[in-house]
């Protein structure tokens, strides 16, 4: 594709992008980055929580693994779909109970100061790592679509990507981004469809023949059940389950949308479609992963693999097959799919991360107005500076970064999920200045714990290891209790 094609259309889209923002910036106070007002539609925000939760992650990545792990990841899914039951019904009525900003202060009320201050560290630490993964991954396309050919670096692709994100979302935050996310919802899922439509078109298939040859595909196997994989279905379904708990649940990106509704039933609404529509999307890319494969068999694409025949970086294979074989169509869906998912992740992930941390940490809801913005715009431009340095660290790493970014995610949540989980559905008290030792520890035991069983027992706990860090967790803050 010409990069002048790519560059018109980056434009087109940041221009639309800006409109929006102008449109939803009038008549905007301090607090409307943070809250938006609370006059967010519920179905507005559930739409648009598809482009966050989904991200270049999912655009790219789930596609591309479909070749070395079939479609196993549905069994995370379908965790994923319980999780939401659980946030549904448990998780927001205790915000909109307790009219939360930062999600994390629920944490000093029930333990103390060091734990609030720990969880939200925790989500810092977080976010900041999968925001900056999942940049990485966009950014590495944009370059290779359209950057390369001017010569431009790749640190260079990513500031322009930042400073895009910034000049939308700088003035009012979360009203601005629930609409942006719908827009970008709608073209992530139309490059999808668009990218399926191209396939049947150039096999001259029907939608059932497509439907067919999908099906009787040799990747196309839901279910594992051997005991020792990482995708054994037991080790995807509660990792699934616990990781949307943890990452969307305990999460102030995701949370700090939910809590935008008006009112509780509209956000309980939101989380529930938001939940139904996120498990078919994720369906529809598995099955967009296996027809890629499918095209490349038949078309002599030749995919880079590993000695003992593993498939090599299966996160080109969708930009690779819609920008250079599939036509223009295919080729422009795909560039305004992933810019969407690219931008919808970066300015939720920022908008959360200064919110979480200026509220957190500053204290900004004791300051005077006239403080309020400078710090505010302060921390958007720090964190977008974090974002950048960790992109710069791992932009030479290999592979699917879907796999990556739940593996951190169970390292990084799983003492958040423990320490919520303990306060929630229990009345123990417990040593406060002892928790970040105890949120340390956890995940550096199960770490050393997991490469032990693998090496010397051939089991992988695939994202399972959030589940073992919140179980230790717990009984690392039972043994820290207070005495009644």
């Amino acid at each position: 594709m010409k990069p002048t094609v790519v560059f018109a259309v980056i434009v087109a889209y940041f221009l639309l992008l800006m409109a929006i923002s102008y449109l939803t910036s009038r008549k905007s106070g301090n607090q409307t980055f943070f809250t938006g007002d609370r006059e967010s539609p519920w179905f507005l925000v559930a739409f648009g929580m598809i482009g966050a939760g989904l991200s270049g992650v999912t655009f790219v990545s789930v596609p591309g693994m479909v070749g070395n792990n079939n479609l196993y990841f549905f069994q995370f899914v379908l965790g994923n779909v319980l999780g939401y039951l659980f946030i549904t019904f448990v998780l927001i009525p205790l915000y909109y109970r307790l009219r939360l900003v930062s999600i994390y202060a629920y944490l000093r009320d029930r333990f103390g100061n060091v734990s609030y201050k720990s969880g939200s560290l925790i989500f810092l630490i977080s976010q900041s790592f999968g925001a900056a993964l999942r940049l990485l991954l966009a950014a590495k396309i944009l370059q290779f679509a359209f950057f390369d050919a001017l010569g431009i670096p790749f640190a260079v692709t990513v500031i322009v990507i930042l400073v895009l994100v910034w000049l939308y979302t700088n003035k009012s935050g979360i009203k601005t981004i629930v609409w942006t996310d719908t827009v970008q919802t709608v073209f992530l899922i139309l490059g999808a469809v668009l990218t399926v439509w191209a396939i049947m078109d150039s096999f001259n298939f029907t939608f059932g023949d497509a439907v067919h040859a999908v099906t009787e595909h040799q990747y196309f196997k839901v279910f594992e059940w051997e005991g020792k994989s990482a995708n054994n279905f037991y080790k995807q379904f509660i990792s699934g389950f616990l990781i949307t708990i943890g990452m969307m649940g305990l999460d102030q990106n995701m949370m700090q949308k939910t809590l935008t509704c008006k009112n509780q039933w509209d956000a309980q609404k939101n989380s529930l479609t938001y939940s139904l529509i996120l498990a078919i999307t994720q369906f529809l890319f598995l099955g967009l992963g296996v027809l890629l494969y499918i095209y490349a068999e038949n078309n002599g694409v030749q995919l880079p693999r590993a000695a003992d025949g593993t498939l090599l970086d299966t996160d080109t294979l969708f930009p690779n097959l819609t920008l250079n074989y599939l036509g223009p169509l295919a080729g422009v869906s795909f560039l305004l799919g992933i810019i969407a998912a690219s931008f919808s992740s970066v300015d939720s992930a920022l908008t959360a991360l200064t919110t979480s941390f200026t509220y957190d940490f500053l204290e900004i809801d004791k300051k005077e107005e006239g403080k309020v913005k400078s710090l505010k715009n302060k921390a958007l431009v720090g964190f977008s500076a974090i974002l950048f340095l960790i992109v710069m660290l791992f932009s030479g790493s290999r592979g699917d970064v879907i796999s990556l970014v739940f593996t951190m995610a169970g390292y990084t949540y799983g003492p958040l999920l423990g320490l919520f989980l303990l306060g929630m559905f229990t009345k123990v008290n417990i040593k406060d200045k002892w928790v970040p030792v105890i949120c340390i520890l956890t995940p550096l035991m199960t770490y050393f714990a997991g490469n032990y069983a693998k090496e010397k027992y051939g089991f992988d706990m695939g994202f399972f290891t959030i589940a073992i860090i919140a179980t230790l967790t717990i009984i690392g803050l039972l043994l820290i209790r207070k005495k009644q």
